[in-house]
């Protein structure tokens, strides 16, 4: 059977699709992610505690560089090939190399779930991947449109760097690494214990707003919406040979995939708005809040761990 935190997305999705009256308070889910990312944050840092290596530098390097190489890719291939103007190309791009923290916590479930074997560091990885992904696509944007409207790059960066999904990631790993499992016990155990049930409640939520943005279903939009159901797949498959590559355990490699097959609902749209005012951010959040994010909950993460094994 699925780890039961899934299911609690398929029933947020259907009472979404049903149009009950379900609904998540927004200060609910505001404090849910909130300790949802921060828990997140002190589980590696309390991991990475007396384990910090010099190859650990090298791994975050290349993980960081794949999320940079996702957008040089997808850019030109989604305007080219999915007839998506300039803008929304980069977009898109910007989305799919950042990553998705729901989709994160999911497969961190998922390996501990099934007792696979990983490393402190993976926490790391959503670090590493939330930014490069977005420069390079914003620099690309600039390139091929040949916008030479200045851009507002305080602005950018302010609102990239102070996102909340990386205050929260980074202070929680600095946090735990500094105190450890045992000297800060009395705070992380009460997170660490929750964390099971936050996910859940945080999963309800994502099922009832992946089911609003699919209402109403743009038919017209064909190509991109099969790109978003095709495309987790084929780069899970470069996470897993990445994880390969650099010789990681089973559950690293599974968790590294789903975040490469993954695309950012919260810290990619907060970019694109300041830096890409004419891109349809409705469209992005279709394609990885409403597609690709059910597909990974639900199908993608036992597909990746299936091509690691």
């Amino acid at each position: 059977m699925p780890d039961i935190v899934v299911t609690f997305f398929v029933l947020g999705l259907f009472a979404g699709l049903l149009k009950s009256d379900l609904k998540v308070p927004k200060a609910a889910y505001d404090t849910l992610s909130l300790l949802l990312m921060l828990t997140i944050g002190l589980k590696g840092g309390m991991a990475l505690y007396g384990n910090m290596q010099g190859s650990l530098f090298i791994e975050l390097l290349a993980v960081a560089a794949l999320g940079g190489l996702i957008p040089l890719v997808l850019t030109p291939l989604l305007h080219k090939f999915m007839r998506l103007n300039m803008a929304d190309s980069a977009s898109v791009a910007a989305h799919y190399g950042s990553v998705s923290a729901g989709t994160f916590a999911v497969a961190l479930a998922y390996v501990e779930y099934l007792g696979l074997e990983f490393g402190a560091q993976v926490t790391l990885y959503l670090v590493m991947m939330e930014l490069p992904a977005i420069i390079v696509a914003l620099a690309l944007h600039r390139k091929l449109s040949g916008d030479t409207t200045a851009t507002d790059h305080a602005g950018l960066w302010h609102e990239t760097l102070t996102n909340r999904g990386v205050v929260l990631l980074t202070g929680g790993v600095l946090i735990g690494w500094i105190y450890g499992p045992n000297e800060g016990a009395a705070v992380t155990d009460l997170f660490i214990g929750a964390f099971q049930g936050v996910l859940a409640l945080f999963l309800l939520e994502m099922g009832l707003t992946a089911a609003d943005t699919l209402r109403p279903f743009p038919r017209n939009q064909w190509r991109v919406l099969l790109f978003a159901v095709i495309a987790p797949s084929i780069l899970g498959a470069i996470g897993v040979g990445l994880g390969g590559v650099l010789g990681l355990p089973l559950g690293s490699t599974v968790i590294l995939a789903s975040m490469v097959a993954s695309a950012s609902y919260i810290a990619a749209p907060a970019a694109i708005r300041v830096a890409i005012p004419n891109a349809n951010i409705g469209l992005a959040m279709l394609l990885s809040l409403g597609l690709t994010f059910p597909f990974n909950v639900l199908v993608g993460i036992p597909f990746y761990h299936w091509m690691a094994s």
